[in-house]
């Protein structure tokens, strides 16, 4: 008995309030992830347009890339279930520091400029999606990433500056490629960087990079209040 509450705490970080890795549940939300990410990989290819043929593809979109970072993330969890190997698991959770907050970041900026105005974030060529493709973009990823954190993950043990760090680098880092992207192309991905010019750009790679920071603090904190901190644990009566 004892070994077995040994192995199982070993399995499953105090805090973790479902078991994962596990071929039950964890596995289910795992594939349906997994099904929309695909789906939405496929109506990229079955609905070409002018993108396709572009230099960077549409991985020169924040909202793709992320995609691509969700379905590895989930892809390493989905194989985590399977496997029950903790070594993957522990990948899938390091992954998840960048994929969780990176998506939060992308659904909340692609809704609220869309509120604003959709030609901010969409060209004027762009067909309007409809509900259901639109929300494979740019909700769901966001959404099964935030629930894999709080119900079959340990907490974040990251830290404010390694938090703003991380989003930093990755805000950088999309900055060059855009500008990659725009040397081969002679246009940006998103209509609101012509919109912003040079200095607008700036301050909106900077903005992200803050915002996406503070999501990883808020994904952290909002873990806190599901399944309650170490500390609390540690207070439990035995």
């Amino acid at each position: 008995m004892a070994a077995e509450s040994a192995r199982q705490l070993i399995q499953r970080h105090p805090l973790q309030r479902l078991e994962s890795p596990s071929r039950g549940t964890s596995a289910t939300l795992h594939a349906l992830g997994l099904a929309s990410f695909a789906y939405s990989f496929s109506y990229l290819i079955l609905n070409p347009n002018p993108i396709n043929a572009s230099y960077g593809w549409h991985m020169q979109y924040l909202t793709i890339i992320g995609l691509f970072l969700a379905a590895l993330t989930f892809t390493v969890g989905l194989l985590a279930d399977l496997t029950l190997s903790s070594r993957l698991f522990t990948l899938k959770n390091t992954l998840s520091v960048a994929s969780a907050p990176m998506e939060v970041l992308i659904s909340l900026l692609y809704w609220s400029l869309r509120t604003i105005d959709q030609r901010l974030v969409l060209p004027e060529w762009a067909p309007v999606l409809d509900l259901k493709t639109d929300a494979s973009f740019h909700a769901v990823p966001a959404i099964a990433l935030t629930l894999d954190l709080l119900f079959f993950s340990p907490p974040y043990s990251v830290s404010v500056i390694p938090a703003f760090g991380l989003s930093s680098c990755i805000a950088l880092a999309y900055w060059f490629w855009v500008e990659q992207c725009y040397a081969h192309n002679g246009f940006y991905p998103y209509p609101i960087f012509d919109e912003f010019g040079e200095k607008g750009r700036v301050a909106l790679f900077v903005g992200s990079a803050a915002v996406m920071g503070l999501s990883t603090l808020c994904l952290k904190w909002l873990y806190g209040r599901v399944n309650g901190r170490r500390m609390d644990v540690r207070n439990k009566p035995s």
